[in-house]
């Protein structure tokens, strides 16, 4: 399984980074440099605000049938035509419920308008999870790979076109942005759905009330461990939005920052996309888990302090690159943000872990705590430190549920604690900092301290072993050690 993991993972890694850093940094950035800021914290808020309820279109499904369909392949022409059916009256039920909302909370009719299309988008993307999630169940892992950059490969396309299409006499606009979206969402939803549908090899829509009731029960607890997982990731900009009086500004300011560590989580995303499905069927074989938790968890973790700690470092140089309206308020902001990818990437390892272990009951205590306690934190802190203290509310936040995750698979696995790997970890980072501070005083040009930062970081990765090459030799000629 850690070949598995390893040949895959570099395929579904170059994909990614060849797609979508370019879709973040090349088209999302320079949309929001060309329209107004306030505009743009408008639809980041409005963005988030799509994504409280997104839950309702899926309830968990996505996950459950993941886990299901790795440890059952033969399930999937029995759930595939009852679970399609049942999301597209999910969609209905989402839609309805999020404009209620919306008009509580006082949005006007050009919001709605927004906020419509963006619904769609939710809708999109998470029937485009729940399709990706069979192929990845029957372990088509390269498949799933290819398909994984789809949408993002036809946003550029269109975007890129509206951007830098030299059209004459077009003039860019917000909502084109929001409508190209929703045309290669929509146009990948139906290549996959061909795909699935051949594996399948049947469909029928049909709405069926047992089997409804069946699949709401089993999905439950994934939906409530999502939901309050959405709540405590995206409050942030929503309660930014509404709490003051410089509300769009101060969501537009999170957003420039927010979206540096959004690219970066991207990378454990993909980690828990591929071992998801793998611990699931580990764990029903009753494999030992832990020489794969700590591959993925070392292989994650090397990524993620490097961008933490050189972001933390050269905030203000990364954010005068990227923006062309920025504020140190906002290199702050980033800073602290990338240190909660830390914690966030580890939680992609032991929060999949426990997922795949069904120990649902667990997480959904620690997202519900999670939620309360970033809620309360934001309540304290904007009012003072604004996005800053939104910002600092996450870090709390992160670093103590991920520390309990830990805690938690360590009991429920019978981890051996492994005093030699933590000091080496402890060493690495130790390393970095002070590799940082000598790169920030002795170098001035941003693309030098980058290359030395970057590239001396991987060298100690390798050199303290937590990177083991020799070791990823032995498996990938298949030797499993």
């Amino acid at each position: 399984m850690q070949r598995k993991f390893i040949t895959n993972l570099v395929l579904l890694l170059l994909l990614n980074l060849l797609i979508k850093p370019f879709w973040i940094f090349g088209v999302d950035r320079t949309v929001q440099n060309l329209v107004d800021p306030e505009l743009y914290g408008t639809y980041f808020a409005l963005f988030n605000f799509s994504m409280l309820f997104n839950i309702l279109l899926d309830l968990g499904i996505t996950s459950y049938n993941n886990r299901n369909i790795a440890q059952n392949h033969h399930l999937l022409s029995y759930y595939f035509s009852g679970i399609a059916s049942l999301k597209f009256l999910l969609g209905v039920f989402y839609m309805l419920l999020t404009f209620a909302i919306g008009y509580v909370v006082g949005y006007e009719s050009e919001r709605f308008y927004m906020l419509l299309f963006l619904c769609i988008n939710q809708f999109l993307i998470s029937f485009l999870q729940y399709l990706r999630s069979n192929i990845s169940g029957l372990q088509l892992y390269t498949l799933d790979s290819l398909l994984s950059v789809l949408d993002k490969s036809l946003m550029i396309a269109i975007c890129s076109f509206l951007l830098w299409g030299n059209m004459s006499g077009y003039q860019f606009e917000l909502m084109h942005f929001v409508y190209g979206q929703t045309v290669a969402y929509a146009t990948a939803f139906v290549v996959i759905f061909f795909i699935v549908l051949a594996k399948s090899k049947t469909f029928d829509f049909k709405l069926k009330r047992s089997f409804i009731l069946e699949i709401l029960k089993q999905t439950f607890p994934y939906a409530l461990l999502i939901l309050t997982m959405t709540f405590y990731y995206r409050l942030d900009a929503i309660m930014l939005d509404l709490m003051l009086e410089d509300g769009e500004r101060q969501s537009s300011i999170y957003a420039q920052s927010y979206r540096l560590m959004d690219a970066s989580t991207q990378i454990g995303v993909l980690f828990a996309g591929l071992l998801l499905p793998m611990f699931a069927n580990m764990i029903k074989h009753k494999q030992a888990v832990d020489s794969l938790v700590k591959l993925s968890f070392s292989w994650l973790f090397v990524p993620s302090v490097i961008l933490a700690i050189f972001s933390f470092t050269f905030s203000d140089e990364i954010m005068e690159i990227l923006y062309v309206q920025n504020t140190g308020h906002a290199a702050q902001v980033l800073g602290v943000l990338m240190i909660c990818f830390i914690a966030i990437s580890t939680t992609y390892i032991f929060g999949t872990l426990l997922t795949a272990n069904g120990s649902l009951k667990l997480l959904n205590k620690l997202a519900i705590s999670g939620m309360l306690l970033n809620f309360t934190l934001n309540m304290i802190f904007i009012p003072e430190f604004k996005a800053v203290g939104s910002a600092y509310a996450s870090l709390i936040t992160q670093f103590l549920i991920v520390i309990i995750q830990i805690i938690a698979a360590k009991k429920l696995f019978a981890f051996q604690f492994n005093s030699k790997f933590i000091i080496t970890l402890s060493v690495y980072l130790m390393l970095l900092l002070v590799l940082a501070y000598l790169v920030n005083t002795y170098l001035s040009e941003f693309t030098h301290q980058f290359i030395v930062f970057v590239g001396v970081s991987g060298v100690l990765a390798l050199v303290t072993r937590i990177i083991d090459l020799k070791k990823v030799y032995k498996i990938l000629i298949n030797r499993e050690v």
